[in-house]
């Protein structure tokens, strides 16, 4: 079924606690993280969406409760000149996760088929040409055991105007701003139009988008969470694996605690 992103557009609110919700989902995540770590899986999340539509505050709750030596936030800006003179995937190989990790991407190899195709930093055949090398990678990924969760959080132009304008009259929030944030506010159609085609020739069966309502961010925080909970919780065992017999045997000699109970 075709992602249009008008059908994410329905002012959908929390129902229930944010709190108590925020919570129970944070909890599960931590869960998941071990899980990762022992069992030695590795996973990449992956947000998009429109400037201000609070990809940074929901990464901050989906990683609050994570042991920091095993994942990695790649906030994702505009290429280096070393970066420039290398197929443009590369910079993102080697951002891939290791074992045990799990890696998040701010932005992402989707830059090639939005910002690079609007702005015209990528011509017409390359950019045209990234949709099949982009499957192609994300499939590498999977087939590889790394699953590729990709979320995209939609705003409309109101409640983007209404975010940015706040962003301008705190003066500890303008850093957020720059002028490109008003250029892209100025191309939303084609914007719209270039997303449209991403979301046509890359939701995949083996790297399925989920598009969010993200005009309150409570509602997208926890339905961003959730979703991610629930992919990561199929792709790795919550089942916890046997103790190593030298700490069984050391857990009996020293605390007379029977790790095979």
């Amino acid at each position: 079924m075709a992602i249009r992103l008008a059908d994410y557009e329905k002012d959908t609110k929390l129902d229930g606690d944010y709190a108590e919700q925020l919570a129970a989902v944070q909890a599960r995540l931590e869960q998941i993280q071990v899980a990762h770590i022992v069992h030695k899986r590795r996973a990449i999340i992956m947000f998009e969406g429109w400037d201000a539509a609070g990809k940074g505050g929901t990464i901050q709750r989906l990683t609050s409760g994570w042991d920091p030596r095993y994942f990695e936030v790649w906030p994702i800006k505009a290429p280096t000149p070393p970066e420039l003179a290398r197929h443009f995937l590369w910079r993102f190989w080697t951002k891939l996760p290791p074992d045990g990790h799990i890696n998040v991407f701010d932005r992402s190899w989707y830059g090639r088929v939005l910002v690079e195709r609007v702005e015209g930093f990528a011509s017409e055949k390359e950019w045209r040409r990234a949709y099949d090398e982009i499957n192609e990678f994300e499939a590498q990924q999977k087939d590889s055991g790394t699953p590729v969760i990709k979320i995209f959080l939609h705003t409309t132009q109101e409640e983007q105007d209404k975010r940015l304008k706040a962003r301008l009259e705190h003066p500890w929030k303008r850093w957020k701003l720059a002028a490109d944030d008003f250029r892209n506010r100025d191309k939303r159609e084609h914007y719209l139009t270039a997303m449209e085609d991403m979301f046509d020739r890359t939701d995949t069966r083996w790297a399925p988008w989920k598009v969010i309502d993200a005009d309150h961010k409570k509602y997208a925080r926890i339905a961003a969470l959730t979703h991610i909970a629930d992919v990561l919780e199929k792709a790795v065992p919550m089942k916890p694996p046997a103790a190593d017999p030298e700490v069984v045997k050391l857990a009996k000699q020293h605390f007379d605690i029977d790790l095979e109970d």
